[in-house]
């Protein structure tokens, strides 16, 4: 399920701009290349999209994939309600898939907890080959 602008808290022209700019991509974008794709638009400098960024991150509506320092509009409605989100992130074409599972998430919080570690947060990036890649 897709996110839209309708289910989200009022954004502000940047923030709609690079959520927008984020949902119509084919695969994920760094902040430069978001700069880049809005300069049109008036945004100048990468202050303006790392803030747009942050906010669209704290409301639950963009993810940043750490291994690849990119960024991708939520796919999943209730992604806030998981505690974990998983990605699968093809190689060759870098389309991502988003997905929840909550079995994983209770043993990944079991294993915190027994090591007396306090979890704030569980992403995982998972790297391999698409379906549609492997039988190109």
């Amino acid at each position: 399920m897709t996110t839209s602008l309708a289910d989200t808290p009022e954004l502000t022209k940047n923030q709609s701009l690079v959520f927008d700019t984020l949902t119509g991509a084919t695969r994920p974008l760094s902040a430069y290349s978001i700069l880049d794709l809005l300069r049109d638009e008036g945004l100048r400098a990468p202050l303006q999209v790392y803030r747009a960024l942050d906010k669209l991150q704290e409301a639950g509506l963009v993810h940043r994939l750490e291994s690849l320092n990119a960024f991708i509009a939520c796919r999943q409605s209730d992604c806030c309600a998981h505690p974990s989100v998983a990605f699968a992130i093809c190689e060759i074409c870098g389309q991502v898939r988003e997905y929840s599972d909550d079995s994983l998430s209770k043993r990944i919080r079991a294993w915190a907890k027994a090591e007396n570690f306090a979890l704030s947060k569980t992403t995982i990036e998972l790297r391999g080959v698409c379906q549609s890649c492997a039988e190109a």
